[in-house]
């Protein structure tokens, strides 16, 4: 397990460190294309002091993070649907070898519109981590979900906390998105030009969930491997929260109800019909992984 997760984190002096920056990534064969934000290697405290905070938020405990790109904004329904419209790739209700999310048996957007630039919403953490499997067919560089620990860094952006006078210009909540989400991007990014980290829709990380976590953690990259199908960490809140559930430290564990409406038996792997609050986002290693170890993470987490 230790060395597969190495293969995540892992930066070779032989990185091209030059060409660390912003830039946009295009996918063959679709108009498709998203920006991806260059996040600086660091430190920072994990966790949270603050009365607000949960159990699981604590103890605040000093974290190292390797570098890494991630998306400047949630996957968007035009990102999504490049691949969940891709005719060459089988729609199949198992997860084996490449294939394309079943169709859906309802709406799932539930009336919140699905234009281009709306987040992509409902799917599962497994559904998440297929989009990243058929990017690597089509551009042969290797994306996934952010582990917990990449997620805060990139959230809390080496700044101090967003109040709650300047979250209403950063994110949607309850307070402000009329029950609904809103197209990514609509808000000001934070320290790193990160949109929406913070609302909108919560975002899958890669991690197990543990109450514990903090305390177990290591204190570079760290990362919790998958065990069960629940819980799965989400991170960020979203337009269905409250101002004070939107925090860079605040853990939220994937439960069986997001899907207790769904009439499929088995339940379907792919989508939540009680998850309209929960999308994702995407990150790229600064070293690209071999292709036996990119083909022994998704084995991990897709089987």
């Amino acid at each position: 397990m230790k060395y597969l997760f190495w293969i995540l984190m892992s930066v070779h002096s032989l990185t091209v460190a030059q060409d660390f920056k912003n830039y946009t990534q295009s996918i063959a064969g679709a108009a498709a294309k998203f920006e991806m934000v260059a996040v600086p290697a660091g430190k920072f405290e994990m966790g949270s002091k603050s009365m607000m905070a949960d159990n699981d938020e604590s103890p605040v405990k000093e974290i190292e993070v390797s570098a890494f790109w991630m998306g400047a904004k949630e996957v968007t329904f035009a990102e999504w649907d490049a691949y969940f419209k891709d005719a060459q790739l089988p729609q199949g209700k198992n997860l084996d070898g490449i294939t394309r999310a079943t169709p859906q048996y309802i709406d799932l957007t539930w009336g919140m519109g699905r234009d281009a630039s709306h987040p992509t919403n409902s799917m599962s953490q497994q559904a998440a981590l297929m989009y990243c499997k058929w990017l690597y067919s089509k551009t042969g560089i290797f994306f996934r979900l952010p582990t917990e620990a990449e997620w805060e860094y990139a959230c809390k952006a080496n700044t101090s906390a967003i109040d709650s006078k300047a979250l209403i210009e950063h994110g949607y909540f309850q307070e402000n998105s009329n029950a609904k989400f809103h197209h990514v991007g609509e808000k000001k990014p934070n320290a790193f030009g990160l949109y929406d980290m913070l609302g909108n829709l919560s975002e899958w990380t890669l991690d197990q969930y543990d109450p514990a976590y903090l305390n177990k953690i290591s204190i570079k990259d760290p990362v919790n491997l998958p065990t069960s199908k629940y819980p799965k960490t989400v991170r960020g809140g979203s337009y269905l929260d409250k101002a004070i559930e939107l925090r860079c430290s605040n853990r939220i564990a994937s439960s069986p109800d997001w899907n207790k409406r769904d009439p499929q038996i088995p339940k379907s792997k792919w989508w939540l019909t009680d998850g309209m609050f929960v999308g994702f986002r995407i990150v790229r290693p600064l070293q690209q992984p071999s292709k036996e170890e990119i083909e022994n993470f998704f084995a991990l987490y897709l089987k």
